[in-house]
């Protein structure tokens, strides 16, 4: 997805929620996001969350520490974030808009940089965090969801000539991060109905507009499991260190 195309996506996705789907998730690889944040985030941690969205997994995934700054490109989310930050009543987490690739945050103060499903910049991530502080990084891949890509001819990274876990893998290396480890991720996610599932391809952006009705009824025969709708889902992981 492209730069502009984020903002545009994530003012649209600041009045509605996924939970709305209702879409049950099956991972096949065990690595998982948030088990590996909280096993180095300490009382002590600064940490900096990056691309944010309502901020629902961060108030409800992170560990309590020193202070948590987390930021999206859309200020509509940050909007909702500061509305759901309220409704919790955590007082270690602070929202604020801020351009991924216009990092204006401090040298070496974080102790973790954490961005999921997000565009980043490796070498901003490297400025700011601490000697021997950590990255991580989770991603859509350009093979997610390929066989209904396949089916309608195009999609989210079709034409990508190198999928973005391997440039993102490649531009932390050369940020100059240690330790540095790519996971792929396979996760199979389940719709109750034809309705839920349209209605989600509809407002994400993994197709290019709307879903064609014959398109989708062909993909929706071939991955029906048990009454379910089944989407094939890869995604990516990266630790690193500073």
């Amino acid at each position: 997805m492209l730069h502009d195309n984020y903002f545009d996506y994530y003012e649209r996705l600041a009045s509605w929620k996924f939970d709305e789907f209702d879409i049950r998730s099956e991972s096949l690889t065990d690595w998982d996001l948030y088990e590996i944040l909280r096993s180095l985030v300490t009382r002590d941690s600064q940490v900096l969350d990056l691309g944010t969205g309502g901020g629902e997994k961060v108030i409800a995934n992170y560990p309590e520490c020193a202070g948590i700054t987390a930021t999206d490109y859309s200020p509509q989310m940050i909007a909702t974030a500061n509305r759901n930050l309220e409704a919790s009543g955590r007082k270690d987490i602070t929202f604020r808009v801020m351009d991924n690739l216009k990092m204006d945050v401090p040298d070496e103060y974080y102790d973790m940089v954490v961005a999921r499903h997000t565009i980043t910049d490796a070498r901003q991530i490297h400025r700011c965090l601490k000697p021997g502080g950590h990255l991580l990084i989770r991603g859509v891949d350009k093979y997610d969801c390929w066989e209904l890509k396949m089916i309608f001819g195009g999609g989210q990274g079709w034409n990508d000539p190198v999928p973005v876990s391997i440039t993102d893998y490649e531009n932390v290396i050369r940020a100059g991060f240690n330790d540095v480890t790519l996971v792929p991720i396979c996760e199979r996610d389940y719709f109750k109905d034809r309705e839920a599932f349209k209605g989600f391809l509809t407002k994400v952006p993994i197709l290019e507009g709307a879903p064609d009705d014959a398109l989708l009824d062909e993909y929706i025969a071939r991955n029906t499991v048990s009454g379910f709708i089944r989407l094939q889902r890869w995604c990516y992981g990266i630790t690193a260190r500073k």
